[in-house]
């Protein structure tokens, strides 16, 4: 066969699609560091099926051109974590070559993988090889020697890409030596391998089951909700309360203690935030109505919501009475799921954070973030969550702090694509780069001022990460062995040990040297509140010419999060 027409790229893509959507658990286990957080396979697929679903909103249809746009464009704007952004680019430069053509040969089919790796080289600012993308131009390299060699029926042509491209991926490790130590080939390029073996299974006569392909999303949707409808049910406290106090008269140090030591009898999930004069409070509880009297006791209380836990619904009556006079008050305030909503009134500038634990999102909210996107490590948001939240938010300029290093991506291409608003991505790789780069933020300075500021103060945070390991592996010549915990510093394992707090204090011994005079602790949800205080004065002691906070992040996967500045 010399040509492939329409509804054969068409079923090829789908084809791609589909068996890049059944491998990804195992491509998810390819991840070099062993922890609970692998999502290179959940995150190509997600990105691919954004555009499998532009396709379908398409029906049958011989349109060469809206085909290639529904793929580019889908992918673009669903694109998660580096891996799919890099999918999206490959898409996106392929299309541009065949979108104006009724059949696809050899010669124009090596021309746009050409194409594809170079548009996808461009996107990513220092490309790492063995990686995606050297995988990705072997492919095309093969893709172009067949071509200048005259080859010219894709019955040939794709059998000897398709297996060259595997062994690209197999020499990935010699390239990286980071996979050889964990004895992975790179997920990214295996990703790309299933989308190509799949693609080549369409060629070959397999016909995508669109119907089937989309319906198991939203059977998985509708039992993940369930399941989380069943999880509410049986919380311990039904409601999450948040509001601010203006605290009235100087400020007294015991306040912020008082108010902690008083909430953690009726509640927990606490976070307690002081800015100035200013207490943000959150808090889980089964009687808000208490909660709000011992809060009144400190000043006057403003942008009170309520939200059902059990019901997963916001009752915003109290919040409507109880609004501030001024705009920038309203910056902090936040629904209870997470996500925030952005503030009211135009601005000048305004910034959009992610992060994932209702503890964090609440600490970005209480430090004046305009509009908080849940999610993070396991569930990094799409290029177009990420243009929803900058078309939500109310402002001329608006800086994103990813705060992990797999959504940089994702934010450079949301703000690529925004053609209203300016959009400045802060590149902050991790939560305490983020909350650091939110203190240093000055409204009263013009962005171009800030963007420096905040980039060279995350430049000063060291930080770390516990976690437990999934599997068996050895980085940076550690030997780790499932089960162990694992502190993940900025550039590699600071430390392995059988406990999380002893873990964690040992990271912070290398992290804290003679500049270092603040130490902040982020505990996780499936970190218990005693374990936290108790690393608290394990920490106080061993440091005592520092400050050192304790704040409950909530945040999944990571027992602590550690930062030393």
């Amino acid at each position: 066969m010399n040509t492939i027409d329409t509804q054969q790229f068409r079923n090829m893509f789908l084809c791609g699609a589909d068996n890049l959507s059944s491998n990804k658990a195992w491509i998810n286990e390819l991840n070099v560091f062993p922890v609970p957080d692998g999502d290179t396979g959940t995150n190509m697929t997600m990105t691919v099926m954004s555009a499998v679903h532009e396709v379908a909103n398409l029906g049958s249809t011989d349109d060469m051109h809206a085909i290639c746009k529904a793929i580019s464009s889908g992918s673009l704007r669903g694109a998660r974590g580096n891996s799919g952004v890099i999918l999206s680019q490959l898409f996106r430069g392929f299309c541009k070559i065949v979108r104006d053509r009724s059949e696809i040969d050899v010669p124009l089919c090596a021309a746009a993988m050409d194409k594809a790796v170079e548009t996808a080289y461009k996107a990513v600012m220092k490309p790492k090889e063995g990686t995606i993308l050297t995988v990705a131009r072997g492919a095309a390299e093969k893709a172009r020697e067949l071509a200048d060699q005259g080859v010219t029926d894709f019955d040939d042509f794709l059998p000897a890409v398709l297996s060259h491209t595997g062994e690209v991926l197999a020499s990935t490790p010699d390239l990286l030596p980071v996979l050889k130590q964990a004895g992975v080939v790179d997920s990214g390029g295996q990703g790309l391998v299933q989308v190509l073996k799949g693609a080549y299974e369409g060629y070959q006569g397999k016909t995508a089951d669109l119907a089937r392909m989309l319906n198991p999303a939203a059977k998985e949707d509708e039992t993940d909700e369930d399941a989380k409808e069943d999880e509410l049910r049986k919380l311990k406290y039904g409601y999450c309360l948040s509001f601010f106090v203006d605290l009235e008269g100087q400020f007294n140090p015991k306040t912020e203690a008082d108010v902690k030591k008083y909430m953690e009898t009726i509640g927990d999930h606490l976070v307690c935030v002081r800015t100035d004069n200013t207490l943000h409070v959150q808090v889980y509880t089964n009687d808000p109505g208490l909660v709000l009297q011992k809060a009144l006791m400190y000043g006057q209380l403003r942008g009170i919501r309520i939200a059902n836990l059990r019901l997963g619904e916001e009752h915003e009556d109290l919040a409507e009475a109880a609004q501030p006079a001024d705009s920038s008050a309203g910056a902090s305030e936040g629904a209870a799921d997470g996500t925030s909503a952005p503030s009211e009134g135009h601005k000048e500038m305004a910034i959009i954070a992610v992060a994932a634990g209702e503890g964090l999102s609440g600490i970005f909210r209480g430090l004046g973030v305009d509009h908080v996107i849940s999610g993070g490590q396991t569930m990094n948001p799409s290029t177009e969550d990420i243009l929803n939240a900058v078309d939500e938010t109310d402002a001329d300029t608006i800086f994103v702090l990813p705060n992990n290093k797999n959504i940089i991506m994702a934010a450079n291409q949301a703000a690529a694509l925004s053609d209203q608003k300016k959009v400045i991505v802060i590149p902050t790789k991790n939560v305490p780069q983020g909350i650091t780069a939110t203190i240093n933020f000055m409204p009263d300075l013009d962005p171009d001022v800030n963007e420096k500021t905040m980039e060279e103060e995350i430049s000063r945070v060291k930080s770390a990460e516990v976690t437990y390991a999934v599997r068996d592996t050895i980085i940076d010549d550690v030997t780790i062995h499932a089960g162990n915990m694992m502190a993940i510093g900025d550039s590699g394992i600071l430390y392995v040990g059988e406990d999380r707090n002893a873990t964690a204090l040992e990271a912070l011994k290398k992290m804290v040297d003679d500049t270092t005079e603040l130490v902040s602790i982020y505990y996780g949800a499936d970190t218990t509140e005693e374990d936290a205080n108790a690393l608290l004065g394990q920490a106080k002691a061993a440091f005592p010419n520092c400050d050192v906070e304790l704040q409950n992040g909530g945040q999944p996967v990571y027992y602590y999060m550690l930062s030393a500045e």
